[in-house]
């Protein structure tokens, strides 16, 4: 036998057995490409779930919750956020399986509440407080502005004696 024939049979043993292996190389992909979607999927709701607490903390600090539902409501969305950790665990493990999955939403909620302060701020602030702030805001824009131009009709400023875009006088 000729040299040039054992590499041409060499050559079509192994494109044999490429195609012969292929097949198991395409189930492993698709294999991991639907444990990919799932966890894309329980990530998606994961994040649906904790928007869904920061909106619920958000609603009972203004006052729209009653404080009769809120723990029930906060307790099942933990639960569900807690069940879906639990399946996102389950496809990959997570490195630190010392936290519990409750608390671990708990964390991501507290984590998305950066406007809390503000909000517990105004919704105890009192009726007079309020008041005043309003009535400063109104003096501080009442100051600034005197109206238009009788002009040009540009704005001016009640400190201004002459307009200051065409020079006509104010007074």
């Amino acid at each position: 036998m000729e040299l040039g024939s054992i590499f041409l049979v060499l050559a079509v043993i192994v494109i044999v057995g490429v195609y012969l292996y292929a097949p198991f190389t395409t189930r492993a992909q698709r294999a991991r490409k639907v444990e990919t979607n799932e966890v894309s999927a329980l990530k998606a709701e994961r994040d649906r779930v904790i928007n869904s607490l920061q909106e619920l903390d958000f609603d009972h600090n203004l006052g729209k919750i009653p404080a009769e539902d809120y723990p029930a409501q906060r307790a099942s969305l933990l639960q569900k956020g807690a069940d879906i950790l639990r399946k996102l665990d389950e496809i990959m493990p997570v490195s630190s399986s010392a936290i519990n999955a409750e608390a671990r939403i708990e964390k991501a909620t507290a984590a998305g509440r950066a406007d809390l302060g503000t909000v517990s701020r105004v919704a105890t602030a009192n009726d007079d407080e309020l008041e005043s702030m309003i009535a400063a805001r109104r003096k501080e824009h009442k100051s600034k502005s005197a109206g238009f131009c009788p002009k040009c009709g540009k704005p001016v400023l009640v400190s201004d004696k002459f307009c200051p875009s065409c020079g006509k006088s104010l007074q």
